[in-house]
């Protein structure tokens, strides 16, 4: 595979950010799958590096709490599957899945060096499915039937956003090249104006396909933002 540079986009990511405008009365913020089965390294079953766990926790507590106290609403959003007779776990369904599920050695799992498994993934009620403590509070807002990289897809998110009167939707979590692109994708489809915080994501596949998805959506779909100029664009310090 050839590689191929990244195209140097920087003026028009500023001029973009200068062109974004963000009220409170108005924003949504949105985890995604911001849970043990990625952030725990004890139990996870699809994990980060425990590194790159602290540093998104870290950042994605410091941005809900000053969301929180501009009163704008959170929800979190949580992958669960249930097992299945004669397939195990729902994800298995996908075809990608089930076939990546039979390679077991080291060198070629989803995660590098890290184990991982598709069929044990966030199954109901195993403590993967849980949101990390430091993120949640009673105020929130929870969606815990997601099945697939969308946010969106099969879920009631777009409604709440809209009982909510939303028209920005600020997302954070794992991972940067799939669910988190992947929702930005349908945000942007659905007129949301879409901001992606980039020091509460990350992404398990590695850190080109990181790159990959923060590129994707700032070029593409929405803005990419640092926490600090999310306060700022909210009017704080």
């Amino acid at each position: 595979m050839r590689s191929v540079e990244i195209l140097d986009r920087s003026e028009l990511i500023a001029r973009m950010l200068e062109l974004l405008e963000l009220d409170a009365r108005d924003t949504a913020m949105i985890t995604v799958d911001m849970h043990r089965g990625h952030l725990d390294p004890e139990i996870a079953t699809m994990p980060t590096t425990a590194a790159t766990s602290q540093r998104v926790i870290a950042a994605a507590k410091d941005a809900l709490s000053f969301a929180r106290g501009k009163h704008i609403p959170v929800i979190h959003l949580v992958l669960t599957y249930r097992k299945l007779p004669g397939l195990g776990s729902e994800g298995m369904a996908a075809p990608f899945w089930a076939a990546i599920s039979k390679i077991t050695d080291e060198k070629n799992r989803l995660t590098l060096d890290r184990a991982s498994t598709v069929n044990e993934h966030n199954i109901v009620g195993s403590p993967g499915t849980e949101i990390m403590p430091e993120l949640f509070e009673d105020s929130d807002y929870v969606i815990d039937n997601k099945k697939r990289l969308d946010c969106f897809l099969g879920t009631d998110l777009d409604l709440l956003l809209r009982n909510l009167g939303t028209k920005s939707v600020c997302l954070m979590g794992i991972n940067t090249n799939t669910c988190v692109l992947n929702t930005a994708f349908t945000a942007h489809n659905l007129n949301y104006r879409t901001v992606v915080l980039s020091d509460c994501v990350a992404s398990m596949y590695g850190d080109d396909l990181h790159e990959l998805g923060l590129q994707n959506i700032q070029r593409c779909l929405g803005w990419v933002i640092t926490n600090e100029t999310f306060k700022q664009k909210l009017g704080g310090r």
